[in-house]
């Protein structure tokens, strides 16, 4: 059974499909045109973008491989998924963006040449972009409660010493 574009992308992107200098040139070829697709999506931000896979390449300048990698990475922001796994060259897809996925989906990443493209500027003002950038940042944040230490007072509010109250069995 012939790959779906979907697993040549990712066999060449991350995999066994391509050695480390040819790995590393397709990095930096998707890089620059991500940015560049991005930029012009976010122009009009509300328009949804629609077409082929090939008619989206053709569109934005670019190759097959390059947008199904760039399909890959928006997926997650759209507000519908485009099912990606049994993507062809004449598969229609909807880019439908959700701005704050997006944005959040950038930040993520740590790709701050696309959280910081100027675009955003017409979308958000910079004090909602602190925020979502805040938002983001503190999701992954793991905050562990105080442990009860067993001389500290019981937080069953009696009064006692934790190590004779409910602590003591523990």
């Amino acid at each position: 059974m012939a790959k779906t574009l979907l697993e040549i992308w990712r066999d060449e992107a991350y995999g066994d499909g391509t050695n480390t200098r040819e790995r590393a040139k397709l990095w930096k070829d998707y890089f620059a045109k991500e940015k560049e697709i991005y930029a012009q999506l976010l122009e009009d931000h509300t328009r949804v973008t629609e077409g082929t896979v090939k008619g989206l390449a053709e569109q934005f300048g670019t190759d097959i491989k390059i947008m199904t990698g760039f399909l890959d990475g928006i997926d997650d922001s759209l507000r519908k998924s485009n099912g990606l796994d049994k993507l062809k060259e004449t598969s229609k897809v909807k880019l439908d963006i959700d701005p704050e996925k997006l944005y959040k989906n950038m930040v993520a990443a740590k790709a701050d040449w696309l959280y910081n493209l100027p675009q955003w500027e017409k979308i958000y003002d910079e004090d909602k972009r602190k925020a979502l950038l805040k938002e983001q940042r503190m999701s992954g944040t793991v905050v562990k409660d105080k442990k009860i230490q067993r001389n500290d007072p019981c937080p069953c509010g009696s009064g006692k010493k934790y190590k004779y109250c409910c602590g003591k069995n523990a």
